[in-house]
């Protein structure tokens, strides 16, 4: 099973259960992008995070093991 980059280069399983969580899914989904020094991506994150990122995060997480990146520059 290939390593995914998000939530810390943790396993895809282990990443998929914790997006299944809401809030650590927020808070794993901020702090992934703030580290990656995506600021504006982590601030959206913080007001739009509970539940229409988190749904996109978890659709994403399921079919590519990736968070949804709405912001990449």
């Amino acid at each position: 099973m290939a390593k995914s980059k998000d939530y810390f280069g943790l396993g895809r399983l282990i990443s998929l259960i914790l997006a299944i969580i809401p809030f650590t899914s927020w808070l794993l989904g901020f702090l992934t992008r703030l580290t990656e020094g995506k600021i504006v991506a982590a601030i959206l994150r913080i007001f739009f995070g509970w539940w229409i990122v988190w749904l996109i995060d978890l659709i994403c997480m399921v079919t590519k093991g990736k968070i949804w990146r709405a912001l990449n520059c």
